[in-house]
């Protein structure tokens, strides 16, 4: 778990800091990815990377366990993901801001499908308009980002809230599809 890992008393750290970067190193020479310094990857996330598609880990960043991840992504500093989030980035890419954190199961899918009757589903074109994500916004358990959607710096987004549009900073929002139902600097 990676609030674990960087918790760490220094006689565990030597250990898990080496541990890490047999980890890390992994990834970096399987696949398009970067990864720097003070990060934890999980062994058990799977990132998906390609030319074209990279996915780059900002400092002090942590991705934890069954999280998947297809670039091209890229995480500022101190990003965190927990597990079994997915994140597809299409062709244009996903882009989390410093201190973001993703909760457990969340997804995010910078790509869509059309759907044109002529066509079968199998054979829709798929477009990509990526999805940004401001500075110190904080995405619940189980919610969903479309393709298209920027969220707002600080902003929050609740537990299962399906985020359609973009959505403001500071800006609280909830529900399918996802609305406005407060603002964070309201709430002290």
């Amino acid at each position: 778990m990676p609030w674990l890992y960087f918790s760490l008393k220094p006689r565990h750290r030597k250990w898990a800091e080496e541990w890490q970067r047999e980890v890390q190193a992994r990834f970096m020479e399987l696949e398009t990815v970067q990864i720097a310094e003070g990060c934890f990857v999980a062994p058990e996330a799977r990132l998906f990377a390609e030319p074209g598609r990279t996915i780059v880990v900002g400092p002090g960043s942590s991705i934890a366990a069954e999280v998947f991840v297809h670039g091209p992504v890229l995480l500022g500093r101190e990003v965190s993901i927990n597990a079994r989030a997915s994140l597809d980035g299409g062709t244009a890419g996903i882009h989390l801001g410093d201190g973001t954190r993703i909760a457990t199961g969340a997804t995010l899918y910078a790509f869509n499908h059309g759907l044109d009757p002529e066509r079968t589903l199998r054979d829709q074109p798929v477009t990509s308009r990526g999805i940004r994500v401001g500075s110190d916004v904080w995405i619940g358990a189980n919610a969903g980002v479309i393709d298209g959607v920027t969220l707002g710096d600080h902003s929050v987004v609740g537990m299962g809230a399906i985020v359609t549009r973009d959505v403001p900073a500071w800006a609280i929002v909830a529900g399918s599809p996802a609305r406005i139902v407060g603002d964070r600097r309201e709430r002290r």
